[in-house]
């Protein structure tokens, strides 16, 4: 089990953040919230990490516009993140990311993104030095930005199935970025979490694979 600490960001904010895992960790990870806060599904996600041997951040991105917010997967839930998250730009939470990043006193560092979190996670790979390698997934604003050159290896994870990013934007992605990782799986948005209905165990466990064997890849880099 982990703990909240409290991180301060190059702007002066100050925010609350997940951590969890060993202290002498040889490599850190950021996790990157979805929409719905730090909620218990991203810490259950930051302790698995953290059983791995990660010294692992999940910064609160939402507390740039309301602390505490923890939502469930319902559609209000839906609603309200999505209103949390429009009131939060894209430069400020790359700020509470690099935040928590630089508190891992780790040599590696990763970043992996999950929904909004899997956009933020391809776009600090591509607008920041910090990281050595970088997992997205079903990051939706990824396509806003596919010819962006990124400064660290990235795989990106998609749902065949997911309503808002359909095959035609992975495949520009693809198209723009031969050097990605990109997988699919027969799966839709939000797979990869437990915790709500688009959860399939089988396209999650091999994401969850593919992410851990790529940043033990470039832990050895």
């Amino acid at each position: 089990m982990g703990q909240t600490i409290e991180l301060h960001a190059a702007d002066g904010h100050r925010f609350a953040a997940y951590r969890a895992g060993p202290e002498n960790a040889l490599a850190g990870l950021v996790v990157v919230q979805e929409i719905f806060g730090v909620n218990s599904h991203i810490r259950n996600v930051a302790d698995r990490f953290a059983a791995l041997g990660y010294a692992v951040i999940a910064p609160a991105l939402f507390d740039r516009t309301e602390r505490g917010v923890e939502l469930g997967y319902l559609a209000e839930d839906v609603q309200r993140g999505v209103a949390v998250r429009g009131k939060i730009t894209n430069e400020q939470a790359l700020l509470d990311i690099a935040a928590a990043a630089a508190e891992l006193q780790t040599a590696k560092k990763f970043i992996v993104g999950y929904c909004w979190g899997g956009s933020l996670a391809w776009i600090a790979a591509t607008q920041t030095k910090i990281f050595n390698a970088a997992s997205g997934w079903y990051g939706s604003q990824v396509v806003q930005t596919k010819d962006a050159a990124p400064h660290c290896p990235v795989q990106l994870h998609f749902g065949e199935k997911d309503q808002s990013i359909p095959l035609s934007d992975v495949a520009a992605i693809h198209k723009a970025q031969p050097g990605v990782d990109i997988y699919t799986y027969p799966a839709g948005h939000g797979f990869g979490c437990d915790e709500r209905t688009s959860y399939d165990s089988e396209s999650a466990s091999l994401a969850q694979c593919r992410t851990v064997a790529f940043f033990v890849k470039h832990q050895a880099d």
